[in-house]
């Protein structure tokens, strides 16, 4: 993904404006819940004020893993690495899906082994990986291009978003649970796993993976069109393999243990998928409206799909309906201001002597 150049307003107030940082901050904190919940519909529309009790787990949360990661010089790969890490927190000690045998129908999907949750955790930590982290931080850093590289909160602001963050598992842990699974643990060494995995996932994304630092490649990049409708196509392809749908109990219909084929499948697709799309990325072509056209064909799937497994009342339909068009619009203004962003750069380039740089 390249560096769009910075509007005018941006070049004169932002780099030194703690106002821009901090509105860049607010806007990743309520985006995300809005992304991972209500635009799927696991949050139904007539519920949307449930969004308010998710936004410390969900907001601080995504905004403490993009602040580590850009303080430590930290691209994409730490940041999903992190994202893995934010699932377990979520789930395994958070909501305790993970090892329920009754949350959400979780030990319903097959493969329960040893207690745990398997299908469910996969098909969780990949879809927080790009709904949750991934796509809010970066229509953020889309929105305020010129803070891309640049922490947004001081170091009493990170410890304040941690602080968040854990009162947001807190708010999990006593709202959900109670409710849906009266009188379930999880078991303690399954927690004080869960911790220690969290803790070196962490030490990993920020310490062993390398700094981001992309070298260019002369490569084909396809056309924004065709991008938005294959991520679009294949968030509706790993629905359907690893989401129980149309009143199944297992993913993909399937029995047992056989639910580990599909959950191979989405694994391999997922795989390839990230390979093809960092090379992409990095090629001399690619610009910020690729990136927006796979964000929004991929959203637009997703509320799709979230009719399909989440909706229950034609009340839920009718909202995911009303995002969906939404979505569409917020894209069509996103990618107009892109496309002016990107037409404006030449001219500015010449007058400062210098090229856009490329983004971690």
């Amino acid at each position: 993904m390249t560096a769009g150049p910075e509007t005018d307003r941006d070049a004169r107030e932002a780099p030194s404006s703690p106002r821009f940082l901090r509105r860049a901050a607010l806007v990743l904190v309520v985006l995300t819940p809005l992304v991972a919940e209500l635009a799927l519909g696991s949050t139904p529309i007539r519920m949307a004020w449930l969004v308010l009790l998710w936004m410390p787990i969900y907001g601080a949360g995504v905004l403490l893993i993009r602040e580590l990661a850009v303080r430590r010089g930290r691209g994409w790969p730490s940041i999903l690495l992190l994202a893995v890490a934010y699932e377990l927190l979520e789930d395994g000690i958070g909501l305790q899906a993970l090892t329920s045998p009754h949350l959400y129908g979780a030990a319903d999907w097959g493969a329960r082994i040893l207690g745990f949750n398997l299908p469910y955790w996969f098909a969780n930590t990949a879809y927080h990986a790009v709904f949750t982290v991934a796509v809010p931080i970066a229509l953020t850093q889309m929105l305020f291009p010129s803070h891309r590289r640049r922490p947004y909160v001081g170091r009493f602001g990170l410890a304040v978003t941690a602080a968040v963050m854990a009162l947001g598992v807190l708010v999990l842990r006593v709202s959900v649970p109670p409710s849906e699974d009266p009188g379930y643990q999880a078991p303690m060494p399954f927690v004080l796993g869960c911790v220690a995995v969290i803790v070196a996932i962490g030490v990993l994304a920020l310490t062993a993976v390398p700094r981001s630092a992309p070298q260019r490649i002369d490569a084909d990049v396809p056309r924004p069109a065709v991008l938005a409708l294959a991520s679009g196509a294949a968030t509706l392809v790993f629905f359907a393999l690893v989401f129980p749908m149309f009143g199944a109990r297992q993913p993909a219909f399937t029995s047992g243990l056989f639910v580990l084929v599909p959950l191979a499948l989405a694994f391999i697709g997922i795989a390839l998928g990230y390979r093809y799309l960092t090379r992409l990325s990095h090629s001399s072509e690619w610009s910020e409206r690729h990136s927006l056209a796979l964000i929004g064909g991929a959203l637009v799937a997703h509320s799709f799909g979230g009719m399909v497994i989440m909706a229950d009342t034609a009340i839920d339909r009718a909202g995911l309906a009303v995002i969906i068009l939404a979505t569409i619009a917020g894209w069509a203004l996103l990618d107009r201001r892109l496309r002016r962003r990107e037409g404006s750069a030449p001219v500015r380039d010449r007058l400062r002597g210098k090229t856009s740089a490329p983004a971690g």
